[in-house]
């Protein structure tokens, strides 16, 4: 593939500041494409939802438990995006036990639109989510792309075969 660069856009987090003390010691940070993918090697996975069944049986737990193994091959950051806000994905990471993948909110779906992965879940009651992909991204260009096949609006479900930690790391390690 022909490397292509990174979407800009700005997402929008909420980061831990002890300073804040308190029950609720977070706030607002928004961050930029290039302060995540710029000078860096990174693996972003995308997928539906927080909270839904393939993303929270296979394919995020599949990120977080191979995470070293990345880390191994070079790759600076794993980050986990999904068109759900903020609170969310913090919780989300609470209850699945994940430490070591960046939990990156897309809750405006901008980044998903402009990456083409934006598609339409209303008949399951999702709205607009992104589309299950995985890909490597160095300083800031697109590498290499694993999109799940036959991507299009309301499908009953997409499963994991191609986006998937073990299908990156053989990537990675020239298979």
């Amino acid at each position: 593939m022909t490397p292509q660069r990174i979407p800009e856009t700005v997402f929008h987090t909420r980061q831990r500041n002890e300073a804040l003390g308190g029950d609720n010691p977070y706030e607002w940070k928004d961050v930029t494409s290039a302060e995540l993918f710029d000078r860096q090697r990174v693996v972003l996975f995308a997928l539906p939802g927080a909270f839904t069944p393939a993303c929270s049986e296979t394919h995020l737990p599949g990120y977080e438990r191979h995470y070293d193994a990345f880390r191994a091959r070079g790759i600076d950051r794993v980050i986990c995006l999904s068109v759900n806000d903020a609170f969310v994905m913090h919780q989300w990471a609470r209850a699945q036990g994940i430490e070591k993948v960046m939990m990156l909110p897309d809750g405006n779906g901008d980044f998903t639109r402009l990456m083409g992965m934006l598609v339409d879940r209303s008949a399951q009651g999702m709205g607009l989510r992104s589309w299950r992909y995985a890909m490597l991204v160095e300083d800031g260009e697109i590498t290499a792309l694993f999109a799940e096949p036959g991507m299009k609006d309301n499908p009953p479900g997409v499963p994991v075969k191609v986006s998937g930690a073990e299908t990156m790391l053989a990537h990675l390690e020239g298979g």
